[in-house]
Protein backbone atom coordinates (compact mmCIF):
# COMPACT_ATOMS: atom_id res chain seq x y z
CA UNK A 1 0.00 0.00 0.00
CA UNK A 2 1.11 3.35 -1.27
CA UNK A 3 -0.07 6.17 0.99
CA UNK A 4 -0.17 9.37 -0.85
CA UNK A 5 1.15 12.96 0.99
CA UNK A 6 -0.89 16.17 0.79
CA UNK A 7 0.98 19.16 -1.26
CA UNK A 8 1.59 20.00 2.63
CA UNK A 9 3.71 16.97 4.03
CA UNK A 10 5.40 16.90 0.45
CA UNK A 11 6.50 20.55 1.17
CA UNK A 12 7.65 19.24 4.86
CA UNK A 13 9.46 16.54 3.26
CA UNK A 14 11.12 18.03 0.95
CA UNK A 15 12.07 20.91 3.27
CA UNK A 16 13.68 18.26 6.02
CA UNK A 17 15.71 16.73 3.11
CA UNK A 18 17.31 20.33 1.85
CA UNK A 19 17.79 20.86 5.73
CA UNK A 20 19.61 17.91 6.03
CA UNK A 21 21.59 18.32 2.58
CA UNK A 22 22.48 21.95 4.54
CA UNK A 23 23.17 20.35 7.47
CA UNK A 24 25.33 17.49 6.41
CA UNK A 25 27.24 19.66 3.94
CA UNK A 26 28.52 22.09 7.21
CA UNK A 27 29.04 18.75 9.20
CA UNK A 28 31.40 17.78 6.70
CA UNK A 29 33.16 21.47 5.99
CA UNK A 30 33.40 21.22 9.60
CA UNK A 31 35.34 17.69 9.47
CA UNK A 32 37.50 18.51 6.67
CA UNK A 33 37.88 21.95 8.22
CA UNK A 34 39.12 19.92 11.39
CA UNK A 35 40.75 17.50 9.62
CA UNK A 36 43.14 20.20 7.72
CA UNK A 37 43.58 22.01 11.42
CA UNK A 38 44.44 18.62 13.03
CA UNK A 39 47.11 18.22 9.21
CA UNK A 40 48.35 21.47 9.79
CA UNK A 41 49.08 20.91 13.79
CA UNK A 42 50.81 17.90 12.81
CA UNK A 43 52.76 19.36 10.14
CA UNK A 44 53.67 22.15 12.05
CA UNK A 45 54.96 20.01 15.19
CA UNK A 46 56.98 18.30 12.43
CA UNK A 47 58.34 20.94 11.20
CA UNK A 48 59.00 22.04 14.69
CA UNK A 49 60.60 18.89 15.25
CA UNK A 50 62.76 18.86 11.55
CA UNK A 51 64.24 22.17 12.63
CA UNK A 52 65.21 21.20 16.29
CA UNK A 53 66.91 17.97 14.29
CA UNK A 54 69.12 20.36 11.96
CA UNK A 55 69.99 23.18 14.77
CA UNK A 56 71.09 19.58 16.72
CA UNK A 57 73.58 17.72 13.74
CA UNK A 58 74.92 21.55 13.10
CA UNK A 59 75.67 21.68 16.41
CA UNK A 60 76.96 17.91 16.65
CA UNK A 61 79.06 18.89 13.43
CA UNK A 62 80.53 21.84 15.01
CA UNK A 63 81.62 20.23 17.87
CA UNK A 64 83.15 17.35 15.74
CA UNK A 65 84.91 19.99 13.58
CA UNK A 66 86.42 21.44 16.94
CA UNK A 67 87.31 18.52 18.13
CA UNK A 68 89.36 18.15 15.60
CA UNK A 69 91.10 21.51 15.24
CA UNK A 70 91.82 21.19 18.98
CA UNK A 71 92.95 17.13 18.79
CA UNK A 72 95.29 19.01 15.71
CA UNK A 73 96.80 21.37 18.03
CA UNK A 74 97.47 18.85 20.62
CA UNK A 75 99.47 17.07 18.12
CA UNK A 76 101.04 20.20 16.74
CA UNK A 77 102.12 21.13 20.49
CA UNK A 78 103.51 17.34 21.26
CA UNK A 79 105.82 18.10 18.48
CA UNK A 80 106.92 21.10 19.60
CA UNK A 81 107.62 19.87 23.10
CA UNK A 82 109.45 16.81 21.76
CA UNK A 83 111.50 19.08 20.07
CA UNK A 84 112.05 21.81 22.75
CA UNK A 85 113.65 18.53 24.77
CA UNK A 86 115.75 17.40 22.42
CA UNK A 87 117.02 21.04 21.99
CA UNK A 88 117.34 21.73 25.73
CA UNK A 89 119.25 18.52 25.93
CA UNK A 90 121.81 19.09 23.48
CA UNK A 91 122.56 22.82 24.90
CA UNK A 92 122.93 20.92 28.46
CA UNK A 93 125.51 19.02 27.18
CA UNK A 94 127.01 21.53 25.37
CA UNK A 95 126.91 23.81 28.66
CA UNK A 96 128.63 20.94 30.32
CA UNK A 97 130.79 20.66 27.98
CA UNK A 98 132.11 24.27 28.12
CA UNK A 99 132.09 24.10 31.72
CA UNK A 100 134.53 20.97 32.12
CA UNK A 101 136.81 22.96 29.80
CA UNK A 102 136.52 25.81 31.61
CA UNK A 103 139.13 26.19 34.42
CA UNK A 104 136.86 28.69 36.24
CA UNK A 105 134.38 25.66 36.78
CA UNK A 106 137.52 23.15 38.03
CA UNK A 107 137.20 21.75 41.29
CA UNK A 108 140.55 23.02 43.65
CA UNK A 109 142.19 20.95 45.96
CA UNK A 110 143.73 23.24 48.47
CA UNK A 111 145.35 20.87 50.39
CA UNK A 112 147.68 19.81 47.93
CA UNK A 113 148.75 23.50 47.30
CA UNK A 114 149.55 24.01 50.50
CA UNK A 115 151.41 21.11 51.13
Amino acid sequence: MQSRMNPQQHTYQKGNEHLSGILSSKVERAHSTMMNADMDAVEAENQVELEEKTRLINQVLELQHTLEDLSARVDAVKEENLKLKSENQVLGQYIENLMSASSVFQTTDTKSKRK
